[in-house]
């Protein structure tokens, strides 16, 4: 089958960074779904393993988290999907990626893909609504339902994959002031018309924005971007008791500044049910099919950006290009082979 891969990390504008490549077609065991690929989506993970991480052994490493397709094959095991459904899902990074023809998946960690919408802005989805929906109910705990107590949440990096999800998932579903941060024109507006109530701009003192639209202090806070940059003004406008929650991975983080706040700091890794098997690890099957309901009846929308046209490696290496320039809004996808 054809696949995009590579054989060691390497800057994006060597030739040999992502290569059209020919490899095995892997089959469905136990609980497996294999999954024909009509769509992908380009995530900041994708970058951060090409950098980093070569094949575990000879041959080609092949990247990709998120895709929508259809079902070809399922595991003896499975019970949630047959051959022919329609599905969405983040993939594991235990496992190959999804830059390839055909893609075996734990079922337990995928979803029915919403009827509303083509391959392509399904597949903008999973990874980001997974992250955005546990940071938010998960690891921050806030309850669904209009009331939301007169509290805020601080978003940074409000135009990005996550912060585009997280966003909707705030506004449509709980009843928290939402403030998004974005530094130009366009990711501003991106911001407003997925529901944030004001945008700010990180790339200026916080503090004084804040005070300006509103509150000035918030109980949460999602640092979805440049922490390491962020985290001394955030910690000034975090309200005691409150959580700062992150998804990136700063060089170091000092928690002892939370201290004096007694605030909380949650770490989100949408990964890590699946890379353990924990006995929970259907709740992403659950929330993506919940998430594709609402996308359905028009409470949620897709966060698709933008087409790179189809999955080869010279268009992959432009979406890694435009991931690297963090210039990006929403999601960039790749659909066919």
């Amino acid at each position: 089958m054809k696949a995009v891969g590579y054989k060691k990390p390497l800057p994006i504008n060597d030739p040999e960074s992502l290569l059209d490549i020919e490899i095995p077609t892997p089959q469905a065991s136990r609980r497996d779904l294999l999954v024909e690929v009509k769509a992908v989506s380009v995530n900041p993970v994708d970058v951060k393993v090409r950098r980093s991480a070569g094949p575990d052994q000879d041959g080609y490493k092949v990247l990709g988290w998120d895709a929508a397709g259809i079902v070809r094959q399922a595991g003896p095991e499975c019970s949630l999907f047959k051959a022919g459904d329609e599905v969405y899902y983040a993939g594991s990074i235990l496992r190959t990626g999804t830059n390839a023809e055909f893609h075996v998946v734990d079922e337990r960690i995928v979803g029915q893909k919403p009827k509303a919408l083509s391959f392509a802005h399904a597949a903008a989805l999973p990874l980001t609504t997974i992250t955005a929906w546990e940071l938010l109910f998960d690891r921050f705990g806030v309850k669904r339902g209009a009331d939301g107590n007169g509290d805020s949440m601080l978003i940074i990096g409000g135009a990005g994959g996550v912060g585009s999800m997280l966003t909707q998932l705030a506004r449509k579903l709980t009843g928290l002031h939402v403030i998004a941060t974005a530094s130009r024109p366009e990711t501003r507006q991106w911001c407003l018309d997925l529901g944030a109530h004001e945008v700010i701009d990180h790339a200026r003192p916080m503090a004084e924005q804040l005070k300006a639209v509103g509150p000035a202090e918030v109980k949460y806070i999602a640092s979805l971007t440049a922490t390491d940059q962020h985290y001394p003004g955030v910690i000034d406008v975090l309200a005691p008791q409150g959580k700062f929650g992150l998804i990136d991975d700063p060089p170091s983080l000092d928690a002892r500044p939370l201290k004096r706040k007694a605030a909380s700091l949650v770490w989100e890794f949408m990964f890590t049910r699946p890379l353990f098997e924990t006995p929970d690890m259907i709740e992403q099957h659950r929330l993506l099919n919940e998430v594709a309901e609402l996308i359905d009846a028009g409470v949620l929308r897709t966060t698709f950006a933008e087409s790179f046209g189809r999955i080869d490696a010279s268009n992959l290496k432009k979406a890694h290009q435009l991931i690297e320039s963090h210039k990006s809004r929403g999601k960039v996808v790749l659909e066919g082979f």
